[in-house]
């Protein structure tokens, strides 16, 4: 199914992108030996270029410091920061399932914010916005949040489906079940479009190890 895309966005939202991935005739599984090895050489890697660089230095990389910036406008931090600093330390980054874990290590590899829904859960249009503050919905740990005037938001005919600062909803959820995923990356101002669709490329080449059949329905910038 490829999602109607409704673009609202205006001059709030100073120059924000977002890319979007449909994938459908996937399948989830919890783990996947391809997946598990391709994590490992990139945990590998990320130790190998940041292990030995303070904090503040990580903080100045780009993107990183894209998106340290926009939190910080806000009043928060950017999680990412943290999860590629403990991987870089040595821990291992976690594992959920195999369409979670494709986005998790290509947010770790290149920086960049992404969510990740089943697309079958999805009613309606997919919107582009930018939030009101007035906006609630559930995120993924149950609880009811309020969007933050300002951010940048994606909805459908329901609901909220994520925002930068909030993170995604639960109601939309990538669970066993999924069949069919559709990624949302954001991208503020200073991430420019090839860095936007290679980060794509990177998701997209992750899925298709654990599940080859799988069928690329949209890959955009808007």
């Amino acid at each position: 199914m490829k999602p109607e895309i409704k673009n609202e966005l205006d001059e709030r939202a100073n120059g924000c992108r977002i890319g979007l991935l449909a994938v459908t005739n996937v399948t989830n599984p919890k783990t996947s030996e391809a997946l598990e090895k391709a994590k490992s050489l990139l945990e590998e890697e990320l130790r190998g270029k940041y292990a030995q660089i303070e904090r503040q230095e990580l903080r100045s990389l780009h993107p990183m410091s894209v998106y340290v910036s926009y939190y910080k406008k806000f009043g928060y931090t950017y999680h990412v920061l943290q999860q590629v600093e403990s991987v870089a330390k040595g821990k291992k980054s976690m594992s959920v399932s195999g369409l979670v874990n494709s986005m998790f290590m290509a947010e770790m590899k290149n920086m960049i914010l992404t969510a990740g829904h089943d697309l079958a859960k999805i009613s309606g249009a997919v919107s582009l916005k930018v939030a009101t503050g007035q906006e609630s919905y559930v995120c993924m740990n149950g609880r009811e949040t309020k969007t933050i005037q300002g951010d940048i938001m994606i909805t459908d005919d329901e609901s909220v489906l994520s925002s930068i600062l909030r993170g995604p909803d639960g109601r939309t959820s990538i669970d066993e079940e999924t069949e069919q995923v559709l990624y949302t990356i954001y991208a503020p101002t200073g991430i420019d479009e090839k860095e936007i669709i290679s980060h794509m490329d990177d998701i997209e080449s992750y899925v298709r190890l654990f599940s080859p059949g799988s069928n690329l329905e949209l890959k955009t910038v808007i």
